[in-house]
C-alpha cells in the first residue's frame, strides 16, 4: 500500500469492482483528485496491482481489499476491515455487478442468486453498513451503478435488468431520505460499456452489443464522477441513452420489452474488434 504524508489529511473513498472497467476507471478519478482509495474486488493479484499504480502514480493512500461480494458474509468482514485500519470512508461507490444472458427458464439459478447477492443485496447491506457513519459526521457520498437497463424489464436478462431497477428506485429513495443530513446519493445509469461484462454474461453476439451506443468506461466514469460531486440524483452518460430513459417512459412497458428482446437476441453478423476494458 501506497502511503502519503501523514500530515495531510485526505478524504477516501471507497470502490467496489475496482479491478477493471468503470470502477477501476472511477478509482482513477478519485486518487487524481487526492482521495484516498480503498479498492474491492474479488482478484486479488489485479487489484493490488491497480492499488500499486494509483499510489505511485498520484501519492495518495491506496488500500487493496480482496473479497467477493457474492459471499453473504463478505460486506460485514470488508467493514470490519476498514474499521479496524481506522480509515473513515467519505464517499462509497457501489460498481461491483453483472450480467447474465439467456430465458430465464433455461439459465443457471446458482448464478442468479449470486447475482442478486451482487448487484442488490450486497449493495444494500454497504450502504446501511457505511451510511450510519456518514451521517453520524454530517457528510458524505453514496454513488450506486446502476444501469440503463434498470428502466425497462429485459427479456433474456430478465434478473439483471430487475436488479438494476431496484438500484434505481433505492437510489432515487434514499436520496430524498437524506436531504439535509449532508449525505448525497447518486446513481449512475451507463447504457452499454465496452467492458468485460458482455463475456461474462456470453453477450458478446447480441445487436444490443453490436450497436452504436457503445461508450468507453473512462467516459462512463468521467460523467459519473462529475453528477456525484455535483450531487446530482441520477446520471445517465450519453445523449442517446438519455433519450433512451425518457422513451422507455413514454412507450408502454410490454412495446419496451418486446424492443428489448429484440437487441437481446443474437445478431448474425459477425462481430466488429472493439478493446475490451473490464467493467
Amino acid at each position: 500500500m501506497a502511503v502519503p504524508n501523514e500530515s495531510t489529511h485526505r478524504n477516501t473513498a471507497l470502490v467496489t469492482g475496482a479491478s477493471s472497467g468503470i470502477g477501476y476507471e472511477l478509482a482513477r478519478r478519485f486518487a487524481a483528485a487526492g482521495y484516498d482509495v480503498v479498492l474491492v474486488a474479488r482478484s486479488a493479484d489485479r487489484l493490488q496491482a491497480v492499488a500499486d499504480e494509483l499510489g505511485q502514480r498520484h501519492g495518495v493512500a491506496a488500500r487493496a481489499i480482496a473479497r467477493d461480494l457474492a459471499d453473504p458474509g463478505a460486506p460485514e468482514a470488508l467493514y470490519a476491515e476498514v474499521q479496524a485500519a481506522g480509515i473513515a470512508v467519505d464517499i462509497l461507490v457501489n460498481n461491483a455487478g453483472f450480467g447474465t444472458y439467456g430465458a430465464f427458464a433455461e439459465t443457471d439459478l446458482a448464478t442468479e442468486l449470486q447475482l442478486l447477492q451482487v448487484n442488490v443485496v450486497a449493495l444494500t447491506h454497504l450502504t446501511k453498513l457505511f451510511l450510519h457513519d456518514m451521517v453520524r459526521r454530517g457528510h458524505g457520498k453514496i454513488l450506486n451503478v446502476a444501469s440503463t437497463a434498470a428502466f425497462q424489464p429485459g427479456p433474456l436478462m430478465a434478473v439483471y435488468y430487475a436488479s438494476k431497477a431496484y438500484v434505481l428506485s433505492f437510489s432515487e429513495a434514499l436520496a430524498v431520505e437524506l436531504e439535509g443530513t449532508g449525505v448525497t446519493a447518486t446513481v449512475l445509469c451507463p447504457g452499454p460499456t465496452a467492458s468485460d461484462f458482455q463475456r461474462r454474461a456470453t453477450m458478446e453476439t447480441t445487436r444490443l452489443v453490436q450497436g452504436p451506443m457503445m461508450m468507453d468506461a473512462a467516459t462512463v466514469a468521467r460523467i459519473g464522477y462529475q453528477g456525484l460531486m455535483a450531487n446530482k440524483t441520477v446520471v445517465i452518460p450519453g445523449f442517446k441513452n438519455n433519450v433512451l430513459a425518457l422513451a422507455t417512459r413514454l412507450v408502454p412497458r410490454g412495446v419496451s420489452a418486446r424492443i428489448v428482446r429484440q437487441l437481446h437476441e443474437r445478431s448474425q453478423r459477425p462481430r466488429a474488434p472493439r478493446a475490451q476494458t473490464a467493467s
